[in-house]
């Protein structure tokens, strides 16, 4: 190996040292199923997490999503475009001075990421800093589509997937957890003003969007979070289907978070209006029980032609 090719190596692994820390500290679920995939899959896996938790942290003034408050709303568009700035340089060839965007830089010459698909994810996160209210649930799918879904098609892509009926799927998946995580945080959310709920939703309960915090509310906030997990169960079940076109080790690991983060949909239901007394979260055990639940998905894969995905659901504009 050349001197050159020596640090180059050297490099990607310090990079990866990194993000592997930042998975670890940041989404145990999300660590949990990428154990699962193969090496190479596993390391690509972890530099985009990478980036993707450095940003939402910049913009949020957060350390690994905890702690710090939000800066003012023009701080924040700074940050974003500060964000935006090195995400296209990273993209552009540049060598990062910071890990998260060497990280991205690795990455996305790596498997040949589209630029359009981070500036979108940094889109969404542009709803957040601008306090988008969404009007309809089509408002609330556009912008779990570009926090979420797009990550959902990149990953996708690092798993080798090309077909854009597979990436919509994944995207499928994405736009999933995040209706999943809207569901379990709707009450935490709306104590720091963020409120993610349809407008319409919340008029229809006779809500306001100050009630979100009140506890005499929790009935009616339950009977919304049935919806959103409700909304969800289709997303799931066309991204179940993606899962077949993965190589096994990645389908493994997809139809495992799968399994953990509709789960967390599905424990939000069932604690009704308790469900914001404390996080929802997955066990270990339980954990371990989705793994073996997707290793059986990832060998018992169905051949043939998969069936379309349904016209009615919400269409990704970008995969």
């Amino acid at each position: 190996m050349s001197a050159p090719d020596a640090g180059a190596a050297a490099d990607r692994a310090e990079v990866l040292r990194l993000a592997a820390g930042t998975i670890a500290r940041g989404s145990q679920s999300f660590a949990a199923a990428a154990r699962l995939f193969e090496p190479e899959t596993r390391a690509d896996a972890i530099l985009l997490y990478a980036w993707c938790r450095h940003c939402d942290d910049v913009v949020d003034g957060q350390s690994l999503g905890h702690g710090g408050a939000a800066p003012p709303a023009a701080e924040a568009l700074a940050r974003l475009a500060e964000l935006e700035e090195q995400t296209r340089a990273a993209f552009a060839g540049a060598t990062p001075a910071d890990p998260a965007f060497r990280a991205l830089a690795l990455v996305a010459r790596r498997r040949r990421l589209p630029l359009a698909l981070a500036l979108h994810h940094l889109d969404g996160f542009r709803m957040d800093v601008e306090e988008r209210r969404y009007a309809t649930l089509e408002d609330l799918l556009e912008y779990c589509h570009r926090v979420a879904g797009v990550v959902g098609t990149m990953m996708a892509r690092i798993m080798g997937a090309s077909d854009p009926l597979v990436l919509t799927r994944a995207a499928d998946l994405g736009l999933a957890f995040q209706l999943t995580n809207i569901a379990r945080d709707i009450v935490p959310d709306a104590t720091v003003g963020r409120v993610y709920l349809p407008e319409d939703w919340l008029r229809q309960a006779g809500l306001s969007r100050e009630d979100l915090t009140d506890p005499e509310a929790r009935e009616r906030l339950a009977r919304l979070a049935r919806r959103l997990v409700e909304t969800a169960e289709p997303f799931y079940a066309s991204a179940r289907i993606g899962i077949d076109a993965l190589p096994r080790r990645s389908a493994w690991a997809i139809a495992t978070a799968l399994g953990v983060y509709r789960q967390i949909g599905l424990d939000v239901v069932a604690r009704g209006p308790g469900a914001w007394d404390g996080r929802v979260a997955t066990s270990g055990l339980a954990k371990l029980g989705h793994v073996a639940k997707g290793a059986g998905v990832a060998l018992s894969r169905r051949a043939g032609a998969p069936p379309p995905r349904p016209a009615a659901l919400w269409a990704h504009r970008w995969i």
